[in-house]
């Protein structure tokens, strides 16, 4: 089990939603890069990094920034969404070396778009399906569709994706605690791993993440919690380390 910090960027710094409006943010840094930095220099061996402003207008806004760090952490496994809508998007952030982009209301919209990629990008392509009541959510969720999440995670599977992050987006930035039961639903409907997503917490879900980690479930993408000093990353990472070993 891997934890997974979460740097979302909006307007060039690093902010939290809360389930996913734009319009509640609080910023914790004016230096994403300073923050990418805070958790490699904690132990972090992969980051989540959103162009928050990329997904709400559908193309990259803050790609520059992501590039950066990218290339100052080059040892370091990073995983991208937010605008990625084209082949020349993935192929420019793939050349400065990241290592997965995350496709989410693309995946939904144009599916045939998901194993165009998969086909051109092998191990490179991650759908981000995030849902609430176990509806998809697309646009930075601000509109909810009427596909059910596991099918949908069915079918990107036959595709070839690398993995599925999957996000309770009511829970997520609330500081409540994971949707233990949905993520285990999810991944006991696929054989690709899922990377569980929203409201991860306090290191009672950490404990709770490793107890079914053997169904599927290889990390955790964690934000808010890092931030507000709820979820020690290191801590967190060290006692996913002994329950249910790294990822």
């Amino acid at each position: 089990m891997l934890l997974i910090p979460a740097i979302d960027i909006k307007g060039g710094k690093c902010v939290r939603l809360r389930q996913g409006d734009m319009d509640a943010q609080t910023v914790y840094s004016d230096d994403p890069l300073a923050m990418a930095q805070r958790w490699v220099g904690a132990g972090a061996t992969r980051l989540h990094l959103v162009d928050l402003d990329g997904a709400r207008s559908g193309k990259p806004v803050n790609s520059g920034v992501i590039h950066e760090i990218a290339e100052s952490f080059p040892d370091l496994v990073i995983q991208v969404g937010g605008g990625i809508r084209d082949d020349d998007i993935i192929q420019a952030y793939l050349d400065v070396g990241v290592n997965y982009v995350v496709i989410g209301t693309k995946a939904v919209n144009t599916p045939h778009f998901v194993s165009n990629v998969c086909v051109e990008f092998p191990g490179h392509i991650i759908v981000g399906l995030d849902a609430r009541d176990g509806k998809v959510a697309i646009d930075g969720w601000s509109k909810l569709s009427h596909h059910d999440v596991n099918d949908l995670a069915q079918h990107f599977e036959q595709d070839g994706v690398s993995a599925i992050i999957y996000t309770d987006i009511s829970r997520d930035g609330m500081l409540s605690g994971v949707n233990i039961d949905a993520t285990v639903q999810l991944a006991r409907s696929i054989t690709v791993p899922v990377i569980a997503s929203g409201g991860v917490s306090s290191l009672d879900d950490v404990r709770a993440l490793c107890a079914v980690a053997d169904e599927g479930i290889i990390g955790a993408i964690t934000g808010r919690a890092l931030y507000e000093g709820t979820l020690d990353f290191a801590e967190g990472q060290r006692l996913a380390r002994e329950l249910c070993g790294a990822a």
